[in-house]
């Protein structure tokens, strides 16, 4: 198998580098403020914004903002796997956005998989009832699942990585979904049992988390992904941004069984080093 640079990229391999690596080092001079500040800001707004005090009308809960606060927050994970995505990589992640428009747009117009569901809120452009940039939001859920797994259990089998990812993407949507609908982002028919959340909700992510899990453990090789892991000490700092702002939220709102998990998930992301930000001189060897 070639390497990921020479899967051919506009300007050849030499530039693609050269942008990766303006890339990686732009995240990790400023790892603090992505990782932490962003998230810490967002949720300061969320709450302004809920509360109706303060934020002038246009800025409360603006969408171009949003979608501009979350696309910074992913930067590392971008960063991170950058370098590793050829064709084949490509090839998964386009499938990845691919389905989850579909089944998002089949779960808007005719609540399958998730439930009866609508967005309050327009999280930017939308196109038949579909936010434009979901895969912004959806994505990095799946992908950081699996990432957190490769560290954790480094040694498992496909099988069992790929049921811990999806055992771990539901946990990440138990910390999400609570605080959006809390927040008017979207908003299920009648309720549910879990702070609004109906379980169609939990079992429609069984099968997206599944299919999305799968098609990315089909297209990175693990072993390159896993040695990016080692090397690259901000890959997971989308991960602690989302423990950070959705932990914060449903704190807010009092939602403390999904706090809880958000605890959780900083355990793991505690086990694995990822909360090394403080000390971003201590730097771990770049991979070549």
């Amino acid at each position: 198998m070639g390497s990921p640079n020479s899967d051919g990229a506009a300007g050849g391999p030499a530039t693609r580098a050269r942008i990766e690596e303006a890339l990686s080092r732009l995240v990790r001079e400023n790892r603090f403020t992505i990782a932490v500040v962003f998230p810490l800001v967002g949720a300061a707004l969320f709450v302004l914004s809920y509360e109706e005090v303060l934020l002038p009308p246009w800025l409360a809960m603006n969408p171009v903002l949003i979608l501009f606060g979350t696309a910074v927050m992913r930067l590392p994970l971008v960063a991170g796997l950058a370098p590793l995505v050829n064709r084949k990589a490509g090839a998964g992640l386009l499938l990845v956005t691919g389905y989850s428009y579909f089944i998002e747009y089949v779960g808007v117009h005719y609540g399958v998989p998730y439930g009866e569901f609508s967005y309050q809120l327009q999280l930017g452009p939308m196109v038949g009832g579909v936010p434009i940039g979901l895969p912004v939001f959806f994505l990095p859920l799946v992908l950081n699942s699996y990432l957190l797994v490769l560290l954790l259990l480094p040694r498992a089998s496909r099988a069992k990585r790929t049921l811990a990812a999806l055992a771990l993407v539901l946990v990440v949507d138990f910390v999400l979904d609570p605080a959006a609908v809390g927040l008017g982002f979207w908003q299920y028919d009648g309720g549910g049992f879990y702070y609004g959340v109906p379980l169609s909700n939990f079992q429609g992510w069984v099968l997206s988390g599944f299919v999305a899990v799968s098609v990315i453990e089909w297209g990175f090789d693990t072993e390159e992904l896993a040695t990016r892991l080692e090397t690259c000490e901000f890959a997971l700092d989308d991960f602690v941004s989302f423990v950070v702002l959705w932990g914060a939220m449903n704190a807010y709102f009092g939602h403390w069984i999904a706090v809880a998990l958000a605890v959780g998930l900083s355990a793991g992301l505690v086990r694995t080093d990822r909360f090394d930000f403080v000390g971003v001189g201590r730097e771990r060897p770049e991979q070549s």
